[in-house]
């Protein structure tokens, strides 16, 4: 368990070396690069917002192709693909990329051009279908549509409410206007939004015509053409087949660049890194000839960075160590069983500034109390076999997700042991099937003994552990205080504790109310006794007395030791949250038990065995998943309320260093 040792570097070079310097930094990916420079009378910042937005630009077009080519000519893909990682490209393969980009940027234009005609043929598809639709109901008219009249007549097409006769709006014509002559109206069709007419009127009565009839909800015919309706559906529907053979064209040509998708893929992270170069350019001061980096770097790294900067560039690179008013970054290190628990830590903070990396014992305890709330073997089997072949299968998977597979594999091997200890194999699952099925029962019995069967025994020893893991905190909080050579804190913040709550525990082992509980008696020696009062009495009065030690005024320093006191009542709810483990445990152990009783209640027979099998799947599916999830959102809960809140603040901000950002590939050196 370590936080790496971080240093400061500082490099000053020329300025026309500047492009070069950071591609370099960005290709060995060590160093992070500090953007908080303040410019000066000398030193200046570039605007590169310009550049870094042209390659922005290009990245989102290399995406959006991706996703036109994805919607066309789909990559065959399954569940478990997110496990594979990233592809690897070896450096001379981008490098020839990169020379031949302008043919993969034309590509690219190409697909994304023909994804837009397709859209705006679609959208003529769709304006054709609805004129179709405002011309159906007047297919039945055999004049163009464009008809307007005669040398002494006028014709008049429109729509009116639903439902109308032709007797009906000639009527609403005589209302409004009772003295005209000389026109006619026909119905062409009607239906519930509408009635359509056609009416023909002499011109020096049309106008009179047309106002009745607006009085009464009249419209005009939107459309204008020469065509008969029936000639005008089909030629929309002929331009609709020509728009669809377009697209079918169109859709063809795109899937073709599908054999240029793993190349598209990489110029998108070309194009990504080269924005992330420019981004930082942005941030450097640089004056008329020079620029200056400013960053941290791992001491591990410095000598081979310094080395390779130095052979490639006239530059000067100065190490040193982190100021102390500044607060470094933080890159851990333990070994793979630990670290496979670092993104636990992470979720709740890394180390702060001084403090240690606690990854190593907080992924112990996490392993055996994950375990114990499981607690049955052939859960645990399954868990480690799933993690063990998905870790051999896919060893390129991202880095984050095989510590947590690799977490979960050591958690289900603690489980397996704690299922052998409690007895449990998918619950009573041998018990019933020899009782069900062979009529001869048959039962495993636990090497420890059966939660089921005693639970209050459970009870006592997850209060027993919850105790370790508690002082293991209050442990590494003596550590840290020894560590930083805070002897008083050390005295004054963590023993009296230990002999405070230790005292008072051996009080409370002999008495009738711990006996009741966990069913064994103590009978301690009075010498034992005598030592756990004495303990009891040290610690409270050390801690009375030293809580307050930073102020000198007596009162206070005494009023704030008692109120310390008080923080008793905050052991007794941390002691009492490790009961949860006694629930889960018990959980996963009944519920196992109940879909054995359901599957088995059908009897011995092929329908029963049936049964049994698909009640067997569900229900241990189920009670696998649920109980796994309970076991890890508790086991995370007992690191960070209780184990953490004994001596861990975190807040560290992680190592981020400036280095190829890659979303669909990894670039690695040709071997």
């Amino acid at each position: 368990m370590a936080v790496l040792s971080m240093k400061k570097i500082n490099i000053c070079a020329m300025k026309k070396d500047r492009k070069a310097v950071l591609e370099e930094l960005q290709s060995l990916g060590a160093v992070e690069i500090q953007t908080d420079g303040v410019e000066d009378d000398v030193f200046k910042k570039m605007n590169t917002a310009t550049q870094r937005g042209k390659y922005e630009k290009r990245v989102a077009n290399a995406d959006r192709a991706l996703e036109i080519l994805q919607q066309y000519a789909p990559e065959s893909t399954s569940m478990l693909d997110s496990l594979k990682g990233r592809r690897e490209v070896k450096n001379i393969n981008y490098v020839q990329l990169v020379e031949d980009r302008r043919r993969y940027n034309g590509i690219v234009k190409n697909i994304i051009d023909k994804d837009k005609e397709i859209s705006n043929l679609n959208s003529a598809i769709s304006k054709s279908e609805l004129s179709i639709e405002s011309l159906r109901p007047w297919v039945d008219m055999d004049i163009p549509i464009n008809t307007s009249g005669t040398k002494h007549t006028d014709v008049i097409l429109g729509s009116m409410a639903p439902g109308l006769t032709e007797d009906m709006i000639r009527e609403m014509i005589s209302s409004r206007q009772p003295d005209i002559q000389g026109y006619d109206v026909k119905v062409i069709s009607t239906d519930k939004d509408q009635t359509c007419i056609f009416v023909i009127a002499l011109k020096n009565i049309s106008g009179k015509v047309e106002e009745a009839l607006r009085s009464e909800g009249f419209t005009r015919m939107s459309f204008f053409s020469k065509r008969t309706p029936k000639d005008k559906i089909e030629k929309y529907r002929r331009e609709i087949s020509e728009y669809k053979q377009n697209i079918q064209s169109l859709s063809d040509e795109i899937s073709s660049y599908a054999d240029n998708r793993e190349d598209i893929k990489l110029l998108s992270d070309y194009y990504r890194i080269r924005a992330d170069k420019y981004q930082v350019l942005g941030e450097l001061l640089q004056s008329k000839s020079t620029f200056v980096i400013t960053g941290y770097i791992l001491e591990q790294d410095s000598a081979k960075v310094e080395k390779i900067l130095n052979e490639r560039f006239s530059l000067m690179v100065e190490i040193t160590d982190v100021p102390q008013e500044e607060t470094a970054p933080v890159k851990l290190h333990n070994k793979k069983v630990f670290a496979s628990a670092e993104g636990v830590l992470n979720s709740f903070g890394l180390p702060g500034k001084g403090e240690m990396d606690p990854t190593a014992p907080m992924s112990l305890f996490y392993i055996f109390l994950f375990g114990l709330m499981l607690s049955d073997a052939a859960y645990g089997l399954i868990i480690f076999l799933a993690c063990a072949i998905i870790l051999k299968k896919f060893p390129k998977m991202d880095e984050a997700l095989a510590k947590s597979i690799r977490l979960f594999m050591y958690c289900g091997i603690s489980t397996l042991v704690w299922g052998v200890l409690f007895g449990g194999y998918f619950g009573d699952l041998i018990t019933v099937v020899s009782r069900v099925f062979f009529h001869h029962e048959v039962t495993i019995k636990p090497l420890w003994f059966a939660p089921l069967d005693d639970p209050m025994r459970l009870l006592v020893f997850s209060l027993l552990f919850g105790l370790i893991h508690l002082f293991g905190g209050l442990a590494l909080k003596g550590y840290m205080c020894l560590k930083k050579k805070d002897f008083v804190g050390f005295f004054a913040d963590v023993i009296p504790w230990f002999l405070l709550i230790g005292g008072l525990v051996l009080m409370l082992m002999p008495t009738e109310l711990f006996a009741s509980i966990a069913q064994t008696s103590f009978n301690f020696p009075g010498w034992l006794k005598t030592t756990s009062y004495a303990m009891a009495i040290v610690g409270a009065a050390v801690i009375v007395v030293m809580s307050g030690r930073s102020h000198k005024n007596p009162a206070l320093r005494l009023a704030l030791g008692l109120y310390d006191i008080y923080n008793l009542t905050g052991w007794l709810s941390d002691l009492l949250s490790y009961s949860r483990l006694l629930a889960l445990g018990l959980a996963t152990g009944v519920i196992a038990q109940v879909v054995n009783q359901m599957g088995s209640m059908v009897g011995d027979s092929v329908f029963g065995v049936i049964v049994f099998i698909l009640v067997f799947i569900i229900g241990h599916t189920f009670n696998l998943a649920i109980n796994m999830l309970g076991a890890y959102v508790h086991t995370c809960r007992l690191q960070y309320v209780e184990f953490f809140g004994k001596f861990y603040e975190g807040g560290g901000i992680a190592f981020n260093p400036f280095r190829e950002k890659t979303k669909y590939v990894d670039i690695v050196d040709q071997k």
